[in-house]
């Protein structure tokens, strides 16, 4: 079946109000910024989304919440984007901000079917014992030095197990209405490739969206990319748009000091 869509716009036409989104990358490493900015421009809002971070302020994701399109945010990372901040402090974003390894393992239990699973994360701080603010009550205070105002809505408390003598959380699996990614090459089936770290956790998002959209550096034809080199197989992906190959930045660049001029 071929799988490639003609335009990024049609790609995410039918996405809803209100959906629920895996958004791959991290930073903005393999972020799926050409279906993300044409979810910007379709004005699609009451976004609910699950991804490690939220962009920065103004590429990625952070497109969406600049413009008010993004209600709810599972992450584990938000500490580039000061407009996430804003919105958080002052009661206009809700976020459920969870481990980093626990993150993932929800996204890839949620793609294979597994509705929970023990971890020892978070045992003894506030991710057991709930209370993690999600949502501050509106009027908070919108610098992040002084914190947010009243908690309108916490974490509840997680469900402790004990096995072998260790106490673990049971933390509930994700998946969601649709799913974003990019990868560095895809077929016309939908079986990708992807580049280095920029795999991170596109491959997890994928698995968890119920109908997942793909935007690809270089498109293939089927059997252009060996079986033993398919880091996500066609079956997961619904979806494949060429990307625009400028859509790409460096979040931190660094760079060494220059070299001291020899002395003669």
């Amino acid at each position: 079946m071929d799988k490639v869509v003609d335009s990024a716009a049609r790609a995410v036409a039918d996405i809803p109000q209100g959906a629920t989104l895996a958004v791959g990358g991290f930073g903005l490493c393999g972020i799926p910024s050409t279906l993300i900015a044409a979810l910007a421009e379709a004005g699609t809002s009451g976004l609910h989304v699950v991804s490690n971070n939220c962009g920065v302020d103004d590429w990625g994701l952070g497109l969406l919440l600049r413009a008010g399109r993004i209600a709810r945010i599972t992450s584990s990372y938000v500490g580039e984007n000061k407009e996430f901040a804003r919105q958080y402090l002052t009661g206009e974003l809700e976020v459920e901000l969870t481990p980093q390894g626990t993150l993932a393992e929800r996204l890839r239990a949620g793609g294979a079917g597994i509705p929970a699973f023990f971890t020892p994360a978070g045992i003894g701080t506030l991710v057991e014992e709930g209370g993690l603010p999600w949502r501050y009550a509106p009027g908070g205070t919108s610098r992040p030095e002084a914190g947010g105002g009243s908690v309108a809505l916490g974490s509840p408390a997680k469900e402790v197990r004990e096995f072998g003598g260790r106490r673990y959380l049971m933390e509930e699996s994700i998946s969601t209405d649709f799913a974003l990614i990019r990868a560095e090459v895809a077929d016309r089936h939908g079986n990708l490739v992807f580049h280095s770290a920029a795999r991170n956790f596109n491959p997890l998002c994928a698995m968890a969206g119920r109908v997942t959209l793909v935007e690809a550096e270089r498109i293939v034809q089927p059997g252009e990319i060996p079986p033993d080199a398919v880091h996500l197989p066609g079956v997961y992906v619904d979806r494949v748009i060429a990307a625009d190959p400028a859509d790409k930045r460096i979040e931190r660049r660094t760079v060494r000091p220059a070299a001291a001029a020899p002395e003669n």
